[in-house]
């Protein structure tokens, strides 16, 4: 195994991993996401929604990982966490809520690093 594929199957397990996390911590409306949610302006109703999307990216990654010839649906699945958390970083700015911008942020970072592995390899 290259160096390459060891960081795609580390950095994608990683990016499903905290995926899966923050999507049950969405479903169970735990309080930290209920405070945050009110804090941008997202609607409870949504929470369910964006629960489901980052379920779908996690298993789209790990997919992926297990068969060479669903690479493409990792990437797709990399880009829609791109662009998932590209709003929630939209949200936080618009509502100048910035103290836990590095949320947001850091699971950005993790779904850009996995769809440029899965790019690159």
């Amino acid at each position: 195994m290259t160096g390459t594929h060891l960081a795609l199957f580390a950095v994608t397990l990683l990016t499903a991993a905290l995926n899966a996390g923050i999507a049950a911590a969405d479903l169970t409306r735990a309080r930290f996401v209920i405070a945050n949610s009110a804090q941008v302006g997202v609607p409870r109703s949504w929470l369910p929604w964006l629960a489901t999307l980052k379920l779908a990216g996690a298993a789209g990654l790990l997919l992926g990982l297990i068969d060479a010839a669903l690479r493409p649906l990792s990437i797709a699945a990399a880009c829609g966490l791109v662009l998932l958390y590209l709003g929630a970083l939209t949200f936080h700015l618009r509502a100048r809520v910035l103290h836990n911008l590095a949320f947001p942020g850091f699971y950005l970072a993790t779904a850009v690093a996995s769809l440029a592995l899965a790019i690159s390899t």
